[in-house]
């Protein structure tokens, strides 16, 4: 058990370099899932309002219209792509979506270890314990976010692809499809990250609840072996 002197700041080390000693410091301390969580946000966001700030928007739009739009729409959507796609709406739309998504993953994840938890180990755990555990097992994909600010500050040009900034995408590390290919938005959403977190959340779990680490490792990749794989086989 964390001692008295631990704090969120000890835990941020912690998550990476001692996940274990991490979830048992935060595990009586509901409301530090706010340093994580603003953490993440705000790297992600940063990401996105820099890489609008610096793209040559108009190349951009170009190739969006070129990679996006089937040839024969291009003259019936150019007008619509044009009037949404500006600096600004771009910075807008990406923050809000980023906040909205956060929040929803962790709201979901959390219900689901909640859920897991009361049908196989029975710990007396709140909803808002578990919350805490979400925010603290997804930490790790601030990587994902630093990243993307390297691929920008060794960029040698500003027409540069949203894409390219997901370093650690399957699409970008072994796919390889086109933004119309129908691999492209699954190969974009898994990301070899999603690795790191099934393993915290399963050391969590662990410590949490008692349950051993495989039947913890199990409950902590089942939702995303659902999830991508009958995604995988609808496509």
């Amino acid at each position: 058990m964390a001692n008295s002197s631990y704090s969120a700041f000890n835990a941020l080390v912690d998550i990476i370099a001692s996940p274990a000693k991490a979830f048992d410091g935060i595990k009586s301390h509901t409301s530090w899932f706010w340093l994580p969580l603003l953490i993440s946000i705000a790297l992600a966001s940063g990401l996105l309002v820099y890489y609008y700030s610096w793209v040559d928007f108009e190349w951009l739009i170009e190739y969006t219209l070129d990679t996006q739009i089937a040839p024969e729409d291009r003259a019936a959507s150019e007008d619509a792509v044009r009037s949404f796609m500006n600096p600004t709406s771009s910075m807008v739309t990406s923050v809000l979506a980023i906040v909205i998504i956060t929040f929803l993953i962790y709201l979901l994840q959390a219900l689901y270890f909640h859920l897991a938890n009361k049908m196989t180990a029975g710990a007396d755990l709140s909803y808002g314990q578990w919350f805490n555990f979400s925010a603290w097992a997804n930490f790790v994909n601030i990587f994902g976010a630093i990243a993307g600010f390297v691929v920008i500050f060794m960029a040698s040009s500003n027409q540069l692809p949203s894409q390219d900034l997901q370093v650690f995408s399957m699409n970008n590390l072994f796919i390889h499809a086109e933004p119309r290919e129908p691999w492209f938005t699954w190969g974009s959403f898994v990301h070899l990250l999603i690795l790191w977190v099934i393993a915290l959340c399963a050391i969590g779990f662990a410590r949490w609840t008692g349950a051993t680490i495989a039947k913890s490792a199990i409950i902590s990749a089942l939702p995303w072996v659902l999830i991508y794989g009958i995604w995988a086989a609808l496509i």
